[in-house]
């Protein structure tokens, strides 16, 4: 027996122009840059460049009731009328601009590097290696990690050369070739762990080096007392004074941790700041990142391609219409999209610096506690659109570059009742800590009194919130060898 039901639901959904805004909306300046030209290599009818007057003259050959006339004639088949309507903002996007012309725009040529892989790899031949001692030597070059250790059993080589290259190793004759790469640059690559690592790099050291013995010692007969900071049980067991433990630790501090850990050049490791907040004469100016978001129009080629389509219907096959329409359709929302994303951004950047006026004006230490909440209130946005907006952007102000969500926080009260933001208080935590005694280091409850000392009254447990949030360690970690 069928069961007939008829059931009434309302649901909301996106159309593609929003979906398009939204995904913009969430780029950054760089990213933005790469999207356009990805629409470009697209969408022919979208192109890069000025469009000044070209609409114009267009509406000064067919006058607007001739093109409404010729499209009424076509709606029955396409709304064309809906494609010519709209005015210039659907022909062109300007982008603003806050450079001055002299500035070079030319993307600067990164130098040229190498992987740890093949920086390994250039070495072996000094090794002079056997046929099976490269095969072993290709094993755990390949199987390092992003931080330079070898995080995989000797076994599990062994089985992999066997199953592969029917050669029958020990564990023995891995270590033997692990020994050697260890000892290439940078020293230390391919370590099992931290311990190991440290000793590698302690071991190439010249004899004479001071405290290299001791450092040595240190990790091989001392090591967990070394990690937790026991600095009286490492010199009993040691037998050494002060002096020498200092000595010993303030050498295995200059060793590199992490030898695969790769460096940053200066034309990689930067952030473009998609905007520019700068205080003159008592006022703030905002500035949108112009710089990688070209100016865009659609093609005055396919523009008059489209006015003869309503000119004359009978000029173009359907496949042809169906092309401009929907190309059309495509450049005219992005370009609306890419101003619509420009509109906002610029709104919600000015309502930023409206609450936090005093912190553009004067810098750190001004901070006023603000949620997503504050700012989609003011300007009328969902909370989800702010989101979008503050995730991932930067601001160039007169004290540095900050990402936008630095300005996001929640507030606490202080005993004269004024509210001030969570990350004014950690920064407040964070230089008395930078103050302390090293020799006695203060606790989490020793510093949430002196945070109450000077207003704020939190407790212990936020103190120790703050403090890992600060990547800060406990206070036994921060002990350091003061001598007398």
């Amino acid at each position: 027996m069928l069961n007939l039901q008829q059931k009434q639901s309302l649901q909301q959904k996106l159309s593609p122009q929003q979906i398009q805004y939204i995904k913009l909306l969430q780029l950054p300046t760089l990213a933005l840059e790469q999207r356009i030209k990805a629409e470009l290599e697209a969408n022919p009818l979208l192109e890069e460049g000025e469009d000044e007057g070209e609409f114009e003259e267009l509406q000064e050959e067919h006058s607007e009731d001739e093109l409404q006339e010729d499209a009424r004639e076509l709606e029955d088949e396409y709304d064309w009328e809906e494609l010519q309507d709209g005015g210039d903002d659907l022909y062109g996007y300007k982008a603003p601009r806050d450079y001055s012309a002299e500035e070079d725009e030319r993307d600067m040529p990164l130098a040229a590097s190498t992987s740890l892989t093949q920086q390994l790899e250039d070495q072996l031949h000094f090794l002079d290696l056997d046929e099976n001692g490269a095969l072993v030597a290709d094993q755990i070059i390949g199987s390092i990690d992003e931080d330079g250790y070898l995080r995989r059993p000797l076994e599990s080589i062994v089985d992999d050369i066997a199953f592969n290259h029917g050669v029958l190793l020990e564990e023995e004759d891995v270590e033997k070739v692990l020994y050697r790469i260890q000892r290439l640059d940078p020293v230390g690559v391919a370590s099992r762990d931290l311990k190991e690592c440290l000793l590698v790099q302690l071991d190439v050291l010249p004899d004479g080096v001071p405290g290299r013995d001791n450092a040595m010692a240190m990790l091989e007969k001392a090591y967990k007392a070394f990690t937790m900071k026991h600095y009286d049980q490492i010199m009993r067991r040691l037998d050494i004074d002060s002096q020498e433990l200092k000595e010993a630790y303030d050498l295995i501090q200059h060793l590199n941790p992490k030898p695969g850990e790769g460096e940053f050049s200066a034309g990689e490791n930067y952030i473009t700041p998609d905007f520019t907040v700068r205080y003159e004469d008592d006022d703030f100016v905002i500035t949108l990142n112009g710089s990688n978001a070209p100016e865009l129009r659609v093609s005055r080629h396919y523009r008059r391609m489209l006015d003869q389509v309503v000119s004359d219907k009978n000029r173009y096959d359907s496949e042809t219409k169906n092309f401009l329409k929907n190309r059309f359709e495509s450049a005219r929302w992005f370009i609306q999209s890419i101003e619509q994303r420009r509109s906002t951004m610029l709104n919600v950047m000015h309502a930023i610096v409206q609450r936090q006026s005093a912190f553009f004006q004067h810098g750190e230490g001004h901070l006023r506690p603000m949620i997503l909440k504050d700012i989609a209130e003011d300007i009328g946005m969902d909370i989800s659109t702010i989101s979008r907006v503050v995730n991932g952007k930067y601001v160039q102000t007169e004290f540095g570059v900050y990402e936008l969500k630095y300005f996001f926080s929640e507030g606490l009260s202080t005993d004269s009742g004024e509210d001030v933001s969570n990350k004014e208080v950690k920064a407040i935590l964070e230089r008395i800590i930078a103050e302390e005694d090293k020799k006695k280091p203060l606790s989490d409850q020793k510093l949430a009194t002196m945070m109450a000392d000077r207003g704020f009254n939190i407790a212990r447990r936020t103190v120790t919130k703050y403090r890992e949030s600060l990547g800060i360690p406990v206070a036994r970690m921060r002990k350091e060898i003061v001598l007398n």
